[in-house]
């Protein structure tokens, strides 16, 4: 291991700063055309993300090595999400933010944390007041009508909250990882965008929320779950607006209501890149609007093994402290997984072991001005 890749002084300081890092070449052409090979042999509607050709893109790659320096332990994935975005033109849909698709900015950007219960928003303006759409919202999920509860599950199997004193809005892990399979280096290839720099807002934001009532996460302090004032009447808010409003200024575009969006950076790869960022950081997948193929991301939520040693991550779950589909998992006496979450939430640095002396160095410059 002592040959093994590993992250450079400037690498780190750029992940600090920016809270992503894009690593060239961080798998092999081989390893990129064996998961090419895998995915184009999949038979109809045939799930390929557990196979060993695209986990590779991480176990048997220099991702490993690297992560092991920065971050530390974790398990290696057995699964993974297959970010298939094929190409396609602005279209009418109301997207998750109850817009119409058409006509957000920045090639569809839909800025979003991780870990947020996802359930289908209605394709036609709603009416009522908020407390009745609310109702109509969690009642239109997988489970049907359950009430305000820890057992809501979204169509993207995200818990509406992860413990059951419902003060967790939302699910975590400690690192991202995009391995990119195909050409994006041209923005509105369907590429991932990051808003760059919005990690340490989101940090200072959720230790707000944690000091005026031990919530975190939508549905707590600052966070509305929706947005009634939407198009469609019923849009997620996967932005705090204070979050947003720090990334907004005059050059920010905006939709047909006069809402003005944070642009975020496309990241432009190459097959064989990986860009590396930590769950603190606002993304979302692009419109595919400009490319020759399908853009083909393999996507791997990473957490440090520290967290719950007893636990094994899947490498595709953003809410590890709950099973896949939300099952309620069994802990040892005196483990409570929501503090340890809410503690890692607030805290994004903990979990990363190889990158503790360079946050030190530039939170001392940053103090010094």
């Amino acid at each position: 291991m002592a040959n093994a890749r590993t992250l450079t002084l400037e690498q780190k300081q750029d992940l600090y700063r920016d809270g992503y890092v894009i690593i060239k070449k961080a798998v092999s052409d081989e390893l990129v055309e064996s998961a090419l090979n895998r995915m184009h042999t999949a038979k109809k509607g045939e799930y390929v993300g557990t196979s060993e050709h695209l986990t590779n893109l991480v176990n048997a790659s220099d991702v490993t090595p690297i992560l092991h320096e920065a971050m530390g332990y974790f398990d290696p994935p057995v699964t993974c999400q297959v970010g298939v975005l094929k190409r396609r033109d602005p279209g009418e849909h109301f997207n998750n933010l109850g817009y119409r698709d058409r006509d957000m900015p920045y090639y569809g950007a839909e800025s979003h944390m991780d870990g947020l219960c996802t359930i289908g928003v209605p394709q036609k303006r709603v009416e009522g007041t908020n407390e009745e759409i609310y109702k109509m919202y969690i009642s239109s999920g997988p489970k049907g009508d359950i009430g305000r509860s820890p057992d809501v599950m979204g169509h993207n199997s995200v818990p509406l909250f992860e413990d059951p004193d419902m003060t967790l809005g939302m699910g975590s892990f400690t690192a991202f990882v995009f391995v990119c399979l195909n050409d994006q280096m041209r923005e509105g290839c369907g590429q991932t965008a990051l808003l760059k720099g919005a990690h340490h807002v989101t940090q200072e934001f959720f230790r707000w929320q944690y000091a005026t009532n031990g919530h975190i996460g939508p549905e707590g302090p600052g966070w509305p779950r929706l947005n009634y004032a939407a198009p469609n009447g019923c849009g997620h808010t996967y932005l705090p607006q204070s979050v947003r409003e720090k990334f907004i200024d005059d050059s920010s575009e905006s939709t047909p209501d006069g809402v003005k969006w944070p642009r975020p950076t496309q990241a432009l790869m190459e097959p064989g890149d990986a860009c590396v960022t930590l769950f603190n950081m606002p993304h979302c997948g692009t419109r595919n609007e400009h490319g020759t193929e399908s853009r083909k991301n393999i996507i791997f939520r990473i957490r440090n093994k520290s967290r719950q040693p007893n636990h094994m991550v899947s490498g595709v779950s953003d809410h590890p402290d709950r099973g896949q589909r939300g099952e309620w998992l069994e802990y040892e006496a005196g483990n409570n997984p929501w503090d340890r979450s809410k503690y890692a939430i607030c805290n994004m640095w903990h979990e990363w072991e190889g990158m503790r002396e360079v946050v030190a160095d530039m939170e001392t410059q940053q103090a010094a001005g």
